[in-house]
């Protein structure tokens, strides 16, 4: 209808922020901006990771095209990543995608001289660029970083064996090739609102009351052990199988419960690969939201103008 504006102020609340991991709350927007956000986070926000590979010298019992499909799946930090050109897009090489502006060269050479099984891991892959090195995990039974961490096998190799390598690192996003995605997953769910009708919950017996809180797979209830009442221990564990709605009907006390999904409200969980910070992975997929939007804003400007214009519009724009 011309002049009903549809303009909504999405708000955003942090929850829990650490390196490759994130919780935030999407309020005030509905589910078409917050898959859009998702989707720009998996598939659109920019990496580096290994594009190109020359073997030298491989003996190991891998072949080459193996080594090189585990090499591009490891990841890079990537905090520049945005700054970078496309390979395809870059002046400076042609195209070629082996310059500085566009990639990131790497070497690996080495060589098992004793009885003992050398493993050879991204800590070996020596970088041209010392921002762009291969993600360093922390010990995850420590939570500290671990000095003697081995880092990503890549292959394993016994007396004599050897390998030698030139790799090349370009910018990419995950809808090219999964190991471009800097994210491990990225998932949202409605906010669920639950409500107890105390009044019907009363007139069970605590017997039927326990039946009725461990007939969630999820412990969303719990009972008040000095009170014995039902009450919401966790809301957000509910994951709408409405179980204990149909325990409810079952009982004979249908409306014991109403739950409702929130439909502008949305809580976001994202997990990184590493490559770069979590936090940094939502700053850029906004930006290239926003991006993406001023797209569509132009095009619709184009066809507005194509319709008032006519020709005399297409021959403004060069066409």
């Amino acid at each position: 209808m011309e002049g009903v504006s549809y303009q909504r102020f999405p708000k955003i609340k942090i929850r829990t922020v650490r390196d490759d991991f994130m919780k935030f709350e999407l309020r005030e927007t509905d589910a078409s901006i917050a898959n859009a956000l998702r989707r720009v986070m998996i598939a659109e926000v920019p990496t580096i990771a290994i594009d190109l590979v020359e073997i030298e010298v491989n003996s190991s019992v891998l072949n080459d095209e193996f080594i090189a499909h585990r090499l591009g799946l490891i990841p890079l930090t990537s905090e520049r990543a945005m700054a970078m050109r496309f390979s395809r897009d870059c002046d400076a090489c042609d195209g070629d995608g082996q310059c500085e502006y566009c990639s990131v060269e790497f070497h690996l050479r080495a060589k098992c001289i004793n009885d003992q099984t050398l493993d050879v891991t991204s800590k070996d892959l020596y970088s041209s660029d010392h921002t762009v090195v291969p993600v360093d995990f922390p010990d995850s039974s420590t939570g500290l970083d671990n000095a003697d961490n081995r880092g990503i096998i890549i292959v394993k190799l016994r007396r004599g064996q050897e390998l030698g390598l030139r790799a090349i690192a370009r910018k990419g996003i995950g809808k090219d090739h999964a190991k471009w995605s800097p994210a491990a997953t990225v998932t949202f769910m409605y906010e669920p609102e639950i409500y107890i009708n105390e009044e019907l919950m009363e007139t069970l017996t605590l017997e039927e009351k326990k039946e009725f809180v461990e007939s969630s797979p999820t412990k969303v209830f719990d009972i008040n052990a000095n009170t014995q009442q039902v009450y919401i221990y966790d809301a957000e564990a509910y994951t709408y199988d409405d179980e204990v709605l149909k325990k409810a009907e079952a009982m004979g006390k249908p409306g014991l419960v109403e739950i409702h999904a929130k439909e502008d409200s949305f809580i976001f969980t994202v997990e990184t690969t590493g490559a770069i910070k979590a936090s940094q992975l939502f700053l850029n997929a906004i930006e290239i939201l926003k991006q993406k939007l001023d797209a569509v804003r132009l095009s619709a400007d184009t066809v507005e103008a194509d319709e008032q214009f006519g020709e005399l519009g297409a021959h403004m724009r060069g066409g």
